[in-house]
């Protein structure tokens, strides 16, 4: 009796083994596929001893970067003091078509994680992304100490402090400062190579 079980379990494992259980068949090859190419190799972190922030041509647009060189971050105010006030920030390195990230700003004890995708400017394909002004992470860049900005693939982007990126922020909200600013000594204008804005 037990040869019997025995012999018709070998053959109803056989049978098995000739019909794969059911799959979504799509689903199933779009998995086994390896992907046409995988990620860009990643950056290493940009030399910012001598970086600056530079005003533009729109006095809501400033860009972050050493002078002579292109520009490695910029930041913009869209709809300023209206309640849909937001700031886009631009990190300028390479972004693989159809990639999307988190942006993380760090800095005067906040920690800021905005939403990025690569963008298409003027031919390069840069990390673009944009938030609310109120959001109060953006404080980040007060200039009381540097702060810094990672995005994948792109290396940790030291931002110096300057009193100009604070100052485009409290701006954009519409919020006017508690205590006049200080008089500062003017700033050289320093050139800084950009992409013509759209």
């Amino acid at each position: 009796m037990r040869l019997a079980v025995l012999a018709g379990a070998l053959v109803l494992s056989s049978l098995a083994g000739c019909k794969p259980p059911p799959t979504d068949n799509a689903a199933a090859r779009v998995s086994l596929l390896a992907p046409a190419e995988g990620p860009s190799a990643p950056l290493p972190s940009p030399d910012t001893t001598r970086a600056v922030w530079a005003s533009t041509g729109n006095p809501l647009r400033l860009v972050y970067g050493v002078p002579g060189e292109p520009v490695l971050l910029a930041l913009e105010c869209l709809d300023p003091a209206a309640p849909e006030a937001r700031l886009k920030i631009t990190r300028h390195a390479p972004a693989d078509p159809g990639a999307s990230a988190l942006l993380a700003l760090i800095g005067n004890g906040f920690i800021g994680r905005f939403p990025v995708d690569a963008a298409s400017l003027k031919g390069q394909r840069v990390w673009e992304g944009e938030a609310p002004a109120l959001t109060p992470e953006w404080d980040a860049l007060k200039p009381e100490r540097e702060a810094s900005v990672t995005v994948p693939g792109a290396g940790l982007l030291k931002l110096n402090p300057s009193p100009l990126p604070m100052a485009l922020v409290t701006a954009c909200r519409g919020v006017p400062p508690l205590v006049p600013p200080p008089e500062l000594e003017p700033v050289p204008v320093v050139p800084l190579i950009d992409l013509p804005t759209p």
